[in-house]
């Protein structure tokens, strides 16, 4: 079961970022879909918690170079 997991991060400063951190999350065991908005630091993921919780997607990121942090919105 796949749940849609909302993240920000604050530090998105290029457009390059992107593709980066939606590799690194796509590499994940149970990642479906990631989406990262640079204009809003908006990172959307569909994922299976028991595969990959939302503490390995921010580790993911973080792996990148970046920080994030879950996001009610």
């Amino acid at each position: 079961m796949t749940q849609k997991t909302v993240l920000r991060s604050d530090e998105l400063s290029c457009p390059s970022c992107v593709p980066k951190i939606e590799k690194a999350l796509r590499g994940l065991p149970g990642v479906e879909k990631a989406e990262v908005r640079f204009n809003t630091g908006r990172i959307e993921v569909e994922h299976d918690p028991a595969q990959s919780d939302v503490e390995a997607l921010v580790k993911a990121i973080r792996g990148t170079g970046y920080e994030a942090r879950p996001s009610a919105f």
